[in-house]
């Protein structure tokens, strides 16, 4: 193929690719219009009667709970992939992880480095509970605060080094989190048939709306989703590091 051919076969199909993005974004609404009439059934029910002012942990744990108990379990399946591909063998040389670039020079962490990661492991423990513990009040919940309560662990590895990692990040503990807080949502939700409702149909007192304690059970499925979230990347962050580190410390 000449380059000529490739040229206008390259125009051609940028062509057709414009094309089929005009046609599938002009029939779209108006920016910052909502045509769905879902939304505003969300909106009136979530306030009056689930206590929860903020309507996208309404919807996730709550009108469609049942859909999120299938997304946590992505992340779930994902982390056990990662295990699985990274786990190291009897048999497996020790050479096969090493640095085949004999000339590359990987600079230590910088004092800067150092002092702001030990700096920011406080502020983001703290931010990630309040995001997990906060999900019915405000934007949040536990998926979100789960993320952010993972990155204490690399921030303690960034100020400090792998020994003091492994330490503080015990993998059976890790492991056990990952585990309970991935089977707490389906003991909640059992919990809920078992009393003669709906899977996750709420069972408990909704409390006052902009409390911490509304939702009824929202809070605690937010508890479980966010122990699952930060055991699981706290988890693949620490099998990853093992696998390619371990070894320069031993």
């Amino acid at each position: 193929m000449t380059r000529r051919v490739r040229k206008i076969f390259f125009l051609l199909s940028a062509a057709a690719l414009v094309w089929v993005f005009f046609l599938a974004y002009s029939p779209l609404a108006p920016f910052g219009y909502v045509q769905s009439k879902y939304g505003d059934m969300v909106n009136a029910i979530t306030v009056p009667e689930r206590h929860i002012t903020d309507a996208v942990t309404a919807v996730n744990f709550d009108v469609r709970g049942f859909d999120t108990l299938g997304e946590e379990f992505i992340l779930f399946t994902s982390v056990m992939g990662v295990l699985l591909l990274m786990r190291r063998q009897k048999d497996e040389p020790a050479g096969d992880h090493e640095d085949k670039a004999a000339d590359r020079m990987i600079p230590p962490a910088s004092d800067a480095v150092r002092v702001t990661s030990l700096l920011l492991i406080a502020p983001t423990v703290l931010f990630g509970l309040y995001i997990v513990t906060h999900g019915q009040v405000t934007p949040g919940g536990g998926f979100q605060g789960g993320v952010i309560l993972s990155t204490a662990p690399l921030l303690l590895y960034l100020c400090a080094d792998y020994r003091p990692f492994r330490r503080a990040v015990p993998q059976r503990l890790i492991e056990a989190s990952e585990a309970f807080g991935a089977a707490a949502y389906i003991l909640i939700g059992g919990a809920c048939v078992a009393l003669g409702g709906l899977f996750l149909q709420n069972s408990l007192p909704l409390g006052q709306s902009g409390s911490l304690t509304s939702g009824g059970m929202v809070p605690f499925i937010n508890l479980g989703v966010g122990l699952e979230v930060s055991g699981g990347l706290s988890l693949a962050l620490l099998v990853y590091l093992e696998e390619l580190l371990e070894e320069k410390e031993q």
